[in-house]
């Protein structure tokens, strides 16, 4: 328990050093307020000893502006007070959310500095989670600081009260404060491993359910959905049990916290009763005592809400932490590239291994992954500027990761990619990706308009937005829409069609006159006819492109200059096309099977 209450401590301590002048603000208030029921419960005791006893009695004479003057003062320390509530109310929870809003931006800018390889050992639900319900729950905890340290304050001054009007009865009253902070300690004992249980299976449900929706459209045609509800149901019951024993502690917990100062104020009453009757204590001291105790009730409960809180802050700093503190970052050096034409790609002695899934911080000891196994096994190629290269190879060749480490999305694990001479990784940030663009087998189209797409942040003319998609063959179809370049396509592109999209994507890369332009089966959705129409515009508009392209369809790989075939992470084979067919059988069954596959399709089409 020391460990995580230290732990959370901690962490509440780095938030106070990073955002002070809210929790500053917080703090006078909490502060008035804690001085300010400390001065009302004194004040109460003097009224009811030089007012309202009298009054009652006539042991003395109150005069009307007495009582007048009595209402003023309270009214006054009211007014006081409820400033001190704004005040901390407002600047905490300013201080929460300043404290959750820097961390989240945080998150966001290191999710996108990390590499690629990263990510793909990284489940997306668990780094949504992180984002959201673990940058919640880490900061949680400050919401209520300000409050506990103001009960802090009033505890000290009601004391110092209790005991001037009667240290015995205020030594009695105050017997509630070690029971009060020995009962919050036990709640946080409980609480802490339900907590730390609670934020990982959050991660796991929002993973669950990240991926649900990514697979939505596998799911849909399998008639999956009800495996999938299982799958969800199952992680969601395990949440909802972990969150029932957690409330089941709470529970417990909270009857007694709250019970505890009610206690204390009738045994005050008591005791008092006994000591007013034999006039060892006056009626305003004992007034005064419980109406301190009455006010410590409901504050003190401030020290198990922050104790409670401790253990969630601890559980999502160790996530929000492991994720800041990656030390996985992509090294850029300080060169750059001469201007002009196209770029000449040597690689030589490339390898490459998928990273392996990573532990959550949460999870303690996992059981080990086996070793990822090579997907790239000492590659040499060499790419003459200007030249269009078709890479061929079947599912798990290793040609999209290839794709990847020629863009530096990767970088390899052993051998060098070299542009114009020149290692990708001494290239200064930004070089690469200013002179290559990769077109990726998956299109990714975002929920903007048809500009937005094409320009994707860059400062381009509408006329260049449009020579890029005529390159693209995606003229035409962007005319016949309502809205022309402002036509919104939906989350995904869900208004276009998968051609469209494709063909969107392709002027996505073509708008910024790439040096190297590399499509990891871009191509696929579109026609032959339409593919090839693509490549050889981007001959004849001069831009100076050197093409890579992944493929597997013979009038793709027809237009290229020369044919990769990649097996199994390596070269097998690489020449122009016709002689690499002559000598090489695995590549003749490559390429001949779409054709084959097309052929029986027409077949069967026939005889219906």
């Amino acid at each position: 328990m020391s460990g995580t209450f230290l732990d959370g401590v901690r962490t509440l301590a780095r938030g106070v050093r990073e955002e002070p002048r809210p929790f500053r603000t917080a703090i006078v208030g909490s502060v008035v307020f804690g001085v300010g029921n400390a001065l009302s419960g004194y004040l109460v005791g003097r009224v009811t000893t030089d007012v309202v006893v009298p009054a009652l009695d006539g042991s003395a004479p109150v005069t009307a502006r007495d009582a007048w003057l009595a209402g003023a003062t309270l009214m006054s320390v009211t007014v006081a007070l409820v400033g001190g509530v704004l005040l901390r109310r407002i600047f905490g929870g300013a201080f929460t959310y300043a404290l959750q809003a820097r961390y989240r931006r945080a998150l966001a800018r290191r999710y996108l500095d990390l590499p690629l390889a990263w990510h793909h050992a990284h489940p997306a639900g668990r780094l949504l989670a992180t984002a959201g319900a673990d940058v919640e729950a880490t900061w949680q905890a400050t919401m209520v600081l300000p409050f506990a340290l103001g009960t802090a304050v009033l505890i000290v001054f009601a004391g110092i009260a209790m005991v001037a009007a009667d240290p015995v009865l205020a030594t009695v009253g105050l017997l509630v404060v070690p029971a009060l902070l020995a009962a919050n300690v036990v709640y946080q004992r409980r609480m802490s491993p339900l907590v730390v249980a609670v934020q990982q299976l959050r991660g796991e449900v929002s993973s669950t359910a990240h991926e649900s929706f990514e697979g939505a459209l596998v799911v849909k045609t399998l008639g999956l959905a009800d495996e999938e509800v299982t799958r969800f149901r199952a992680d969601a019951e395990r949440l909802r049990d972990a969150n029932v024993a957690a409330g089941r502690t709470r529970g417990a917990f909270d009857p007694v916290i709250e019970a505890l100062p009610s206690l204390g104020t009738l045994l005050v009453l008591v005791v008092g009763a006994v000591r007013v009757a034999s006039g060892r204590t006056g009626v305003g001291d004992l007034v005064q005592i419980a109406y301190l105790l009455s006010l410590l009730a409901f504050p003190v409960r401030s020290f198990g809400w922050l104790l409670g809180d401790l253990p969630r802050t601890v559980a999502g700093d160790a996530r929000v932490s492991a994720v800041l503190g990656e030390d996985a970052t992509t090294p850029w050096g300080a060169g750059d590239l001469a201007p002009g034409g196209p770029l000449a790609v040597s690689v030589a002695g490339l390898s490459y291994r998928h990273p392996a899934p990573a532990v959550d911080p949460l999870a303690g000891d996992a059981a080990p992954h086996p070793p990822p196994q090579r997907v790239l096994s000492d590659v040499t190629l060499e790419v003459t500027a200007g030249t269009t290269v078709a890479v061929v190879g079947g599912t798990g060749a290793g040609k999209s990761t290839l794709a990847g480490l020629l863009v530096r999305l990767v970088d390899p694990s052993t051998g060098t990619v070299l542009l114009n001479g020149v290692d990708v990784r001494d290239l200064a940030e930004g070089r690469v990706a200013g002179v290559a663009a990769l077109v990726p087998q998956s299109t990714f189209v975002f929920d903007d308009s048809i500009r937005g797409n094409v320009a994707l942040g860059l400062e381009v003319s509408d006329d260049e937005v449009w020579q890029a998609l005529e390159l693209a063959r995606a003229g035409d179809f962007v005319r016949s829409l309502p809205g022309g370049l402002d036509e919104l396509v939906g989350e995904r592109g869900s208004t276009l069609s998968g051609g469209q999209r494709q063909r969107l994507a392709l002027a996505r890369a073509l708008v910024r006159r790439p040096r190297l332009l590399v499509l990891d089966d871009a191509t696929s959705a579109l026609d032959p006819a339409v593919e090839r129409a693509v490549l050889d515009g981007l001959e004849r508009t001069g831009i100076g492109t050197t093409v890579v392209v992944v493929a597997y369809r013979p009038a793709t790989i027809a237009l290229a200059d020369e044919v990769v075939h990649l097996d199994h992470g390596r070269i097998v084979d690489r020449g122009p096309a016709e002689e690499v067919a002559a000598r090489d059988e695995g590549y003749r069954e490559l390429v001949t099977a779409y054709a084959r596959a097309a052929a029986d399709r027409a077949a069967e089409e026939g005889a219906a």
